[in-house]
């Protein structure tokens, strides 16, 4: 195995057969040793949360998947903490897309003379390029197609598929009496220019509510799977 990339949650590795491996580590974003998704830097380790990420991770590629929505995922290896996925270009430098149904975080701090804090979002999608120096800036679906990060079809594409597998993670999070506020995923492209979901789907990317109390990434793994 070759090292290509050291990220901040997980290390990707190229294999012999052409795929990669993605190594998941037990770090987190946050600040101030306190977990928080939308943070652009390793805030605190917490033990085990890579294998609990990557549990999670399974378990949502593979519902994906059947639901006809193109990932990276191929298959993992929990006793190593390690899953196989498709070969992938990101798109720019590195960038983020979340959908949030709810008025938290970032979006309440950037608009909150705009909007309750708490109150409902369409399903609403926004990109942000991944740069920790700039604090991951937003940018506009004509923003990517000016800067030449992407076309206005793959933008479309991946608003959609944002759309759809925030879907599938909120309705399954909701019988379990969680409510799903927001999540973040990445997208890259396939050797044939097909839009596909990478990364991973996993409590360390989402922010979850029960019964109007926050849940932390582990003790979220945990109820998950209770």
């Amino acid at each position: 195995m070759k090292l290509i990339y050291s990220g901040k949650t997980k290390d990707v590795f190229a294999l012999e057969n052409g795929n990669y491996l993605l190594k998941f580590k037990d770090d987190c974003t946050g600040k101030d040793g306190v977990f928080d998704p939308g943070e652009n830097s390793v805030g605190l380790t917490i033990d085990g949360v890579g294998d609990v990420n990557l549990r999670m991770s399974i378990y949502f590629f593979e519902k994906v998947n059947a639901a006809g929505i193109k990932t990276h995922y191929i298959s993992a290896d929990l006793d190593n903490t390690t899953m196989e996925v498709v070969p992938a270009k990101a798109f720019g430098k590195g960038l983020e897309v979340i959908c949030r149904h709810k008025a938290v975080g970032s979006f309440y701090r950037r608009y909150s003379d705009y909007i309750a804090e708490g109150a409902d979002l369409p399903a609403y999608v926004e990109t942000t390029f991944k740069n920790d120096e700039k604090g991951d800036p937003l940018v506009t679906k004509d923003g990517l197609i000016a800067l030449g990060v992407m076309s206005s079809e793959q933008y479309d594409d991946i608003k959609l598929m944002t759309q759809k597998i925030t879907k599938i993670v909120a309705d399954d999070l909701l019988e379990k009496g969680l409510v799903l506020y927001d999540i973040k995923f990445e997208f890259g492209y396939d050797a044939d220019g097909n839009v596909i979901l990478i990364d991973e789907i996993a409590s360390g990317n989402m922010r979850v509510y029960k019964d109007g109390q926050y849940i932390d990434p582990m003790t979220l793994s945990k109820l998950f799977f209770a």
